[in-house]
């Protein structure tokens, strides 16, 4: 049976069929899943019943892989429920609990629930995403998508213009500090130092511009900060109306890919203290930063 491709959303976001990512796929095949990235953004396979290995496996076809924590991460590499290259977007302790309520980690994993985009806190942020749904709440836990390619699109002339070469600093001092965060360790306040990643940037595949927004950009550089932060805020609020966003409602063993180049999403809420939301996620490094110049002379983490 061949892969097909149905668009479910008026600007991107395919569902995908006619693949069994539990087994090894060609490169021809490969290929075919990136093109269609580079087309839709977000591409979703239903019923792919896959361990932690297949997903890593699979993944490695679109690039290298991120390892998440060590020092972009609160949760140090010691405390991982899962294996090096699997991100852990659940509610679960390494004992497969569910986090106390008043424990750091859930609060810091609350910042998911901004809309944001992988990594970019990172100096080189991240290409892809995919996200396998293990175990899913009976209500809520969402994942909402924004199409930032159509975004920029509908924005007017002079706005375009206006924020053309613009730099943002992202870091996760900013996306934490929403949250009230505010006592961080002096290892966190260094490892957390922000990068710099332009406002507007283009896609290498399809040549289409987008929006590089954030819940870790806190900062237009050059600009002072509460002019920065509202309109960055300004324009979070119109890449995400409803005419941008597409809403993914979690089946078990689902799988979905996201371009972190051209979208940004956010988890909805679930009532995390008594239901289990088991996500995990490996990430594709991106392939060069936004911006060539870094401060303080920083490297990718």
């Amino acid at each position: 049976m061949p892969m097909t491709f149905h668009q479910i959303h008026t600007h991107f976001v395919a569902e995908v069929s006619g693949v069994d990512l539990s087994a090894p796929i060609t490169s021809e095949e490969a290929q075919i899943i990136e093109n269609a990235i580079n087309r839709y953004g977000v591409l979703v396979f239903r019923e792919q019943s896959i361990s932690d290995a297949q997903q890593a496996s699979f993944s490695r076809h679109f690039g290298a892989l991120e390892v998440p924590g060590l020092k972009t991460n609160i949760t140090k590499a010691k405390n991982r429920r899962l294996g090096k290259f699997m991100a852990d977007i659940s509610n679960l302790d390494r004992a497969h609990n569910i986090l106390d309520s008043e424990s750091r980690q859930r609060m810091f994993n609350l910042g998911n629930r901004f809309w944001h985009s992988d990594s970019s806190y990172r100096a080189i942020p991240a290409k892809l995403s995919l996200l396998s749904a293990r175990v899913v709440p009976q209500h809520g836990g969402q994942t909402q998508f924004a199409d930032m390619c159509a975004a920029y699109d509908a924005l007017d002339a002079k706005l375009k213009k206006e924020i053309d070469g613009l730099v943002c600093e992202h870091s996760l001092l900013y996306s934490r500090g929403r949250l009230g965060f505010g006592d961080f360790t002096k290892e966190e306040e260094r490892n957390f130092r922000p990068v710099h990643q332009t406002l507007v940037r283009v896609h290498p595949a399809s040549g289409r511009r987008s929006l590089f927004l954030s819940a870790h950009a806190g900062q237009i550089v050059g600009w002072p900060t509460p002019v920065a932060r509202v309109l960055l805020e300004e324009l979070t609020e119109f890449a995400t109306q409803a005419q941008f966003v597409y809403t993914h409602h979690w089946r078990p063993f689902d799988l979905v890919i996201w371009d972190n180049r051209r979208t940004m999403h956010r988890a909805r809420r679930f009532d995390d203290a008594n239901q289990v939301r088991d996500m995990r996620r490996t990430t594709v490094a991106g392939e060069a930063p936004t911006v060539a110049k870094q401060p303080n002379n920083i490297t990718d983490a």
